[in-house]
């Protein structure tokens, strides 16, 4: 399939239990990302570079469904779903605390893979309450910080390179 190691992976989780994190922030995680999920999250990959445009950025860790994990998906979901924009969705950091994240935006289905840089972003909210910003505008400005990486999560692994 696909010339990548995973290392360091949490002990595996069920099918189940993943379908459980995804009914509770309301998306439908894809097939391909389940499967890799189940034997793999919490893990590191090889090779670990991806492209952004013209710019590399570094796969750092799938998160976790290991409750007890500082990754965990829910915590780490939680902990950002006030600043990333609607139906953008992480399933890996990278190493400088940026996200990578399944976009819902065009698809329910087939969500397209995003990179989210934490550096100048803003909870929404504060830009509607301290920047007059409207719910829409905020919005806007919280896609300013999204970049495509892939049509799918098959395909950046498949990017991946030294």
């Amino acid at each position: 399939m696909m010339n990548v190691e995973w290392q360091f992976a949490d002990k595996e989780v069920s099918r189940e239990e993943i379908d459980a994190v995804s009914k509770k922030i309301g998306y439908r995680f894809p097939l391909d990302y389940i499967l890799c999920s189940m034997v793999n999250h919490g893990a590191n990959v090889e090779p670990e570079v991806f492209d952004v445009g013209h710019k590399q950025k570094v796969f750092g860790s799938l998160l976790s469904f290991d409750e007890s994990s500082p990754d965990n998906f829910l915590k780490v979901y939680e902990n950002y779903k006030e600043t990333l924009p609607t139906g953008v969705i992480p399933f890996a950091f990278d190493p400088a605390g940026n996200l990578i994240c399944f976009d819902y935006k065009e698809s329910e289905d087939m969500p397209k893979i995003v990179f989210w840089e934490h550096e100048g972003a803003w909870e929404k909210s504060i830009l509607v309450q301290d920047e007059g910003l409207s719910v829409e505008q905020a919005e806007e400005r919280a896609r300013e910080n999204i970049f495509f990486v892939a049509n799918s999560f098959t395909e950046l692994l498949e990017s991946l390179h030294d």
